[in-house]
């Protein structure tokens, strides 16, 4: 059996084996919950800033117009602050409701800790009590990587997909104005997005479990690595904005900047950092980050095999 059927055979394994189990329906409830729970959250309270801003205006005497203007400049407010101050995703964010753009940041933010959740022991599971020895025996090891690697991808795509298809639901009753075309295609471009974010996280998931032979071990480690990513992305941001408030003062005063400036470029070895334009319209700004993405799972992959090649099984 050559490598390809080998994998496919393993994945179709794997995969008929995470969707009868009950850690599934245990992590399809526990991100719906989280979703649901963030978007009633968000939603009241967009709903009570909207009312405090009607009646404000409506005391002042301002007309329709300028609450639509008030509502449009605190729209832009928020998605400068959510997304980015690029005018062109701004622009193509216009249509979609606020509850689902601040639902889809926040649990952007949490779902690489749900993809730890997902599949910590999807190796060490079977490396620990040596089950391992019996798939390596009939199968590359090679291919039982992949093929548990694509499992735990294909069982993901499918829960991401559930709980957007829900939030876009209740945007679509909430929001007359959102129309199906704009459902169908925020629906398919924010999945699109979640999945391309979720690739070098799911892999990170295989190079952890490939390193220890107890599961325990295996999510601890995760988690410690997915701070360490987070903690990398805050510092180089930050440094990043101290040293570019430096440039400016610069031109006044003569002095070396407080904070080391090669800490602005830890930023770039934090697979977060990229998730910025992972909605952008343009193809070449979604490429960019869409191939940082396929970068840092080609090395978390590697490593993976790296470590299963030289193991004793």
């Amino acid at each position: 059996m050559d490598g390809l059927k080998e994998t496919l055979v393993i994945w179709s394994a794997e995969l008929r084996r995470a969707v009868r189990s009950g850690r599934a329906v245990v992590l399809l409830g526990l991100y719906s919950m989280f979703s649901a729970l963030v978007l009633l959250v968000v939603g009241w309270l967009a709903g009570q800033v909207r009312e405090a801003v009607n009646k404000q205006l409506e005391t002042a005497g301002a007309g329709a117009d300028a609450s639509a203007q008030v509502g449009e400049e605190m729209r832009k407010g928020v998605l400068g602050f959510l997304l980015s101050d690029d005018s062109a995703m701004m622009e193509a964010l216009s249509r979609v409701p606020l509850e689902v753009l601040v639902v889809f940041k926040i649990t952007l933010f949490f779902l690489p800790a749900y993809v730890a959740l997902m599949g910590f022991d999807q190796l060490s599971g079977e490396v620990g009590p040596r089950s391992m020895r019996y798939l390596t025996v009939r199968a590359r090891r090679s291919s039982v990587l992949l093929g548990k690697f694509l499992s735990q991808a294909t069982l993901l795509l499918g829960l991401v997909l559930i709980i957007d298809m829900a939030i876009f639901v209740y945007a679509r009753i909430a929001n007359p104005g959102f129309g199906f075309a704009d459902v169908v295609i925020n629906l398919i471009k924010f999945w699109l997005a979640a999945i391309v974010f979720s690739l070098a996280y799911v892999s990170l998931t295989t190079l952890c479990s490939s390193l220890f032979r107890s599961p325990a071990v295996s999510l601890v480690f995760n988690f410690i690595l997915l701070f360490v990513f987070w903690l990398m992305d805050t510092i180089g941001r930050a440094a990043q904005t101290a040293y570019s408030a430096y440039q400016v003062v610069d031109a006044y005063a003569v002095g070396e900047p407080s904070m080391m400036p090669f800490l602005r470029f830890l930023r770039y070895l934090s697979p977060s950092y990229y998730a910025g334009n992972l909605l952008h319209p343009k193809l070449a700004e979604f490429a960019a980050s869409g191939a940082a993405y396929a970068g840092f799972a080609m090395v978390f992959l590697l490593g993976a095999y790296a470590v299963l090649r030289a193991r004793d099984l």
